[in-house]
């Protein structure tokens, strides 16, 4: 299965985004209300700068308390994007998901964001794939020939 199955088979298909310029605070606010757990950080929402993460929030109030709720996005965003295109598969997704501890993904195309994955998409995507594989052996097995 390749991630175009998996961005087509997702209710929302958008990409939430916030200026580097945001504070974390409003970062924060816009992943309650969306009930997400990441943004894009994008100056003209089509291209992306950056993300910031739940866990990236939690990690910079550990670290700096609560005046960092007033830090603009862009100080503490990942900027070192992983991306990946609709071309590729779910497994290769997958894979690098889970070597680098991550679970946001930002499906990139000529510099254009089209989309975000997630972890959650991934491992539904793969097991909707195999059920149906099993589905379909057991049918093989059990039909007469």
């Amino acid at each position: 299965m390749q991630v175009q199955h998996i961005l087509k088979s997702k209710a929302d298909d958008g990409v939430v985004t916030v200026p580097p310029g945001a504070t974390i605070a409003e970062a924060a606010r816009i992943l309650a209300e969306r009930r997400i757990g990441t943004v894009v950080v994008s100056e003209d929402g089509e291209t992306a700068e950056g993300i910031l993460s739940e866990r990236d929030i939690v990690r910079v109030l550990s670290q700096r308390g609560a005046a960092v709720m007033e830090a603009r996005v862009s100080e503490h965003m990942t900027s070192k994007l992983e991306t990946t295109t609709r071309a590729e598969s779910a497994d290769q997704v997958l894979s690098r998901m889970t070597e680098g501890r991550f679970r946001h993904m930002p499906v990139v195309e000529e510099g254009k964001l089209v989309g975000i994955i997630t972890i959650g998409d991934v491992v539904k995507a793969r097991l909707t794939e195999l059920a149906m594989e099993k589905d379909a052996l057991e049918g093989m097995i059990t039909s007469n020939w």
